[in-house]
């Protein structure tokens, strides 16, 4: 077999084969941030679309976690924070098991579910990735916030980690770290998601220069961002006349992924003794044709029904994202997922997934800010969050009925 042709069939295999668990995240300290909060950001990719949230008691402090559709979806979290404060996600690495042959391996969710489970602080993390035994199973970064002014990636393999301190201004100037499928070692090189990388810092860059460090802006240039940074391309530069006229651009190696099935964003305490005003934002679904839901552990475990499990492992806003998802990925022979239809997500009529649900999601951010600071300011209290979520289910409700004739609590 002629060898250039060996060679191109090799990349290709090793190109259409890129794992799945490519998840986008980021993390910033309290001490860099307007109002003292520490932020954890994680734009998930998996092969279990099924996304929800759930509250637990299970153990020492009770916990919000993004968790699987699936039956043993409680053994295992992708991301949360708990009554204290104390916040953790993270991202598949590829680059810290490197010579490893140990088979043991995918406990990332386990880890993170013990942690929340157990740890208040910083410190106490990095206790439990000492005395857990080992190998531990993992391949990860993992991005940890507190309540103490703590905030720090941990980039963790089966046998030792690595701290990197958001705190630290030889490593994080702006007190932000970004990190996608590779750690910062020797072998990063032999990881993934350098281009989303390389996406995330510039947008996030922009949110810094312009001090637009907000849920809304966030999810609007990462979850939702549609540049390239490989090739510089912008798929709103160039919108597609009407939503009825498909046109389909290849879509590799965006934030946004064929893969994404949630985003989360983790807005932690300024203090420990603020610890109830965490709180925590969460897309189900395929971001760009879902909206951003708050919770508030301190309003105990009643939570929206939009984001949460019904008996069938399944949250009503999560399977409307991935209905709507089909008509924006409608190739379903060959590799067609790898092809985006861009007029049925945004279009130059406005009629587009993410422009008809861009207003939706905006009152929400709207109502959501103001319950915000007069929870602050103590002008409301954990009895008004309860109302909040239940004009929030209504008011989905109708606007999914009314813009989509979706019935969002009975399908």
């Amino acid at each position: 077999m002629n060898k250039s042709y060996l060679t191109a069939v090799l990349l290709l295999i090793s190109f259409i084969t890129l794992p799945a668990f490519a998840c986008t995240t980021f993390l910033i300290s309290g001490k860099y941030t307007a109002d003292g909060k520490p932020m954890l950001f994680k734009n998930r990719d998996t092969d279990e679309m099924q996304n929800s949230l759930a509250f637990f008691t299970d153990a020492k402090y009770n916990y919000i976690g993004l968790v699987d559709g699936r039956a043993d979806w409680s053994t295992m979290v992708w991301g949360g924070y708990n009554e204290t404060g104390f916040a953790i996600m993270n991202s598949a690495a590829y680059t810290n098991n490197i010579g490893d042959t140990s088979k043991f391996m995918d406990q990332e969710g386990v880890l993170m579910k013990l942690a929340l489970q157990n740890c208040r602080t910083l410190e106490e993390f990095e206790e439990l990735l000492r005395s857990l035994p080992k190998p531990l199973g993992v391949d990860a970064n993992f991005g940890v916030i507190d309540a103490y002014g703590g905030a720090a990636f941990y980039e963790t393999g089966n046998y030792t980690y690595k701290k990197v301190d958001a705190n630290d201004p030889a490593v994080a100037p702006d007190g932000l770290l970004v990190r996608t499928n590779h750690s910062m070692n020797d072998h990063m090189k032999e990881g993934f998601g350098f281009c989303r990388y390389n996406t995330a810092v510039g947008a996030l860059g922009k949110a810094l220069r312009e001090n637009k460090m907000t849920p809304q802006f966030l999810f609007d240039n990462l979850s939702r961002n549609l540049y390239h940074s490989i090739t510089g391309t912008d798929l709103r530069a160039s919108l597609p006349e009407k939503r009825e006229t498909p046109e389909f651009k290849f879509f590799i190696d965006y934030i946004p992924r064929v893969s994404t099935a949630s985003a989360i964003l983790i807005i932690g305490a300024s203090e420990n003794k603020k610890a109830k005003e965490a709180m925590m934002w969460t897309i189900l679904g395929f971001p760009l044709t879902s909206v951003a839901v708050p919770v508030w552990i301190a309003a105990g475990e009643k939570m929206p029904q939009a984001v949460t499990m019904d008996s069938e492992f399944r949250s009503p806003i999560c399977s409307a994202a991935l209905k709507f998802k089909e008509e924006c990925f409608p190739i379903t022979y060959d590799r067609g997922y790898n092809y985006i239809n861009l007029s049925a997500v945004i279009n130059r009529e406005n009629s587009g997934y993410m422009q008809l649900l861009q207003p939706v999601e905006s009152t929400v951010f709207q109502r959501a800010g103001m319950l915000t600071m007069e929870l602050a300011q103590g002008l409301k209290t954990e009895k008004d969050i309860a109302l909040f979520y239940a004009w929030l289910d209504q008011y989905l409700a109708e606007r999914y009925k009314e813009l989509f004739n979706y019935n969002l609590f009975n399908n």
